[in-house]
């Protein structure tokens, strides 16, 4: 019940949007291959943004 009023950081915004685009570009792919490209260049660049957080961490 308390994680209801828990903000989210920024790194776990980010992988929810992550999530989101890759189901996106999931469902586009054998719809319209040019709009999956853009949900997958979209989801490659917060792939790096998260990857670089998680160095910066450790």
């Amino acid at each position: 019940m308390f994680k209801l009023f828990k903000r989210k950081s920024k790194r776990e915004k980010l992988e929810e949007k992550f999530k989101k685009l890759m189901q996106e570009w999931h469902k586009l792919s054998s719809i319209n291959r040019a709009a999956s490209d853009k949900k997958y260049a979209e989801a490659q660049k917060i792939a790096q943004v998260l990857h670089h957080m998680k160095h910066e961490a450790a």
